[in-house]
């Protein structure tokens, strides 16, 4: 039996797609840049890209779609940076949370919260940190969703600002940005979560040329 979490997620995807579909205006589409453009040297990190599978690309849907592993010169463990970015959602095209694509894949979530994280410029951002598990293997994950300037760490919120977007600015763009590095046994949560959000502080000031505001 399906949980009501479950049911929650489906019944407010649909209504966001039907409200959109049925609007039917054409969405206001800003220009920007490439997601391939992204930078390949961020916190002294460079990145190589990570071909994502036709059958990812079948679920992910309609967009610009950024993998790619950022790495030290073999000094320290990876650091993954997954971005999908949707210039226009009104199709019934939207961005998926992976609170429930990485359970189908056997990942298990052991603890969740959100947290405001300061870029290097020091503003404030507000995104989800979890620490997720298959078997031996535990993985520290930050990820939120960016619209038009703003992140937004919980999806019902996500998909409010969206519809209210829509109505009031006919836009409806947006991307998850999800940033992944394992957790070793040797150094602990704290050392992963550091790494990540030192990571996470320098890519956000980035984020506009590619995500609009």
């Amino acid at each position: 039996m399906k949980r009501p979490r479950f049911w929650a997620v489906a019944l407010l995807l649909a209504g966001t797609a039907l409200l959109l579909h049925f609007r039917g205006n054409r969405d206001l589409i800003p220009a920007s840049e490439p997601l391939s453009q992204v930078p390949r040297t961020i916190a002294g990190r460079t990145g190589s890209d990570v071909p994502i599978d036709q059958e990812t690309l079948d679920v992910l849907g309609v967009g610009d779609f950024l993998s790619r592993d950022y790495t030290q010169g073999g000094r320290s463990l990876p650091i993954g940076l997954l971005i999908a970015y949707y210039p226009t959602q009104r199709t019934g095209v939207t961005m998926h949370s992976p609170k429930h694509c990485l359970p189908g894949a056997g990942w298990l979530f052991e603890s969740s919260q959100y947290v405001d994280l300061n870029d290097a410029n020091g503003k404030s951002h507000q995104v989800g940190e979890y620490i997720i598990a298959n078997g031996d293997n535990r993985q520290f994950v930050i990820y939120w969703f960016q619209e038009h300037g703003r992140s937004i760490a919980n999806e019902y919120l996500a998909r409010v600002y969206l519809v209210k977007e829509a109505m009031q600015l006919n836009r409806t763009d947006g991307a998850l940005v999800r940033v992944i590095t394992p957790i070793n046994a040797n150094e602990g949560t704290s050392a992963a979560r550091a790494r990540a959000e030192a990571f996470t502080a320098q890519l956000i000031p980035m984020l506009p040329r590619f995500i609009p505001n």
